[in-house]
This record gives structure tokens, sequence and C-alpha cells, in this order.
């Protein structure tokens, strides 16, 4: 009888490990955080897990979750890409690398995307005598050796992290530098057009969540 209940028992043992390892579990964070220029008091990061360990005792200890900063970076790049492809620009899959840049000099995320988008229409008309310069930068007369190199420095520029180029840029809002980028003087109504292409792509506070809790 002991036996039949030991068999019994260690066979609901096993089925209930292997209901946890068929579940896929989202634990929920809240932290502060900040996104280059913009910040929040609070961001909802779904966390996902990526590995789960199952120990001999049933328990599940997880070993590997996403940053939820990086799961924010990613939802803005998926919204930059998302744009190009709906339109066939050449400019698909640098989403990342444009929201990266803009992290690291405190630019709004859509900024880079809109410039490229009403210089070049997102590297389909980039300039034609200077290699992947779909931003116009420098009048179209200065080659870059990549896309990723043309984001880079035109973030750099307009973040005003080039000494030589800072007195135009440093410490200005968004419609400070495009209207410095290319003054109404030169096309008239330049920066609007770019801010209108900027809300089009996305929000400004996208993948940021206000969290307030309902028990208070």
């Amino acid at each position: 009888m002991e036996l039949a209940e030991h068999n019994r028992l260690y066979m609901k043992k096993n089925n209930l490990i292997r209901f946890i390892q068929s579940l896929v579990i989202l634990p929920v964070m809240t932290m502060p955080v900040m996104f280059g220029s913009m910040s929040s008091t609070g961001i909802v990061g779904n966390v996902l897990a990526q590995k789960f360990n199952i120990t001999t005792n049933g328990t599940i200890a997880i070993n590997q979750a996403i940053d939820p900063i990086a799961i924010a970076l990613q939802a803005k790049a998926d919204a930059i890409d998302a744009y190009f492809k709906e339109r066939n620009m050449p400019l698909e899959g640098m989403g990342m690398k444009m929201v990266e840049e803009a992290d690291k000099n405190d630019l709004d995320w859509r900024l880079l995307p809109a410039i490229a988008i009403r210089e070049s229409t997102g590297g389909k008309f980039e300039c034609k005598k200077a290699d992947f310069n779909a931003f116009g930068w420098g009048s179209c007369k200065i080659n870059f050796s990549s896309h990723e190199e043309a984001v880079e420095t035109v973030a750099r520029n307009l973040g005003g992290n080039n000494p030589n180029t800072a007195r135009h840029y440093d410490n200005k809002t968004t419609m400070q530098i495009l209207r410095a980028y290319n003054p109404p003087y030169v096309v008239k109504r330049y920066a609007e057009q770019v801010l209108s292409i900027m809300n089009a792509i996305g929000k400004e506070n996208l993948a940021e969540i206000e969290t307030t809790n309902p028990n208070v």
C-alpha cells in the first residue's frame, strides 16, 4: 500500500514539473529610466524570460532576462524600420543604429530617420556625388564609408558633440537644431516638415508608460 502511494505521488510530481515547463513567464518590472532627451518617472518593461531551469524539486529559476531599456530601444527601432519598410526605403534595417546614436547624443529618437526621409526619401535619392550620404550632410559634398558612419557623424554633430560644429547645435531644442541644419531662408518650413515626419514615425514617448498604483 505504501509503495502504491509512493508511486502515485512520484507521478503527480513529474506531471507538475512538465506542466511548469510548458509555461512562459513574463515578469513585469517597474523602474525609472532615461531615454535621450526624454525622461520618465516610470516604465513598464516586460522582462521576457529567455531561459528557465527546472530543478529536481519542481522549482523554477530564471537565468537570464532582457534589460527593459533594451526592450524600449527595440520598440523604437522597430517603429523606424516599419516606416521605412512600408515605403520601400533603402534605409530599412538602420532603425536600431539610429536609435542608439540618438540615445548617445541626447537627441529625439525620431530625428535622424526623419531628416533622412526629408533629404533623400529614406535613402532612395541619396547624394549623387557623395557616398552613403542620405542626410544631405555637408551639402552633399562629404563621403561616408557606410550608412552606419553617416548616422554616427550626423548624430554626433546634431547632439553638439563635435567641437567644430557645437556652436550650431549644442543645448538646442529639436526645432532649433533643425533650423540650424537647414535655415528657413534656405528651405522655408523645413523644420516643420521634418517634425511632421517625426510624428508620423511615432510618438516621442513611445515605449514609455507612466505607471500608477490603483491601490494607492
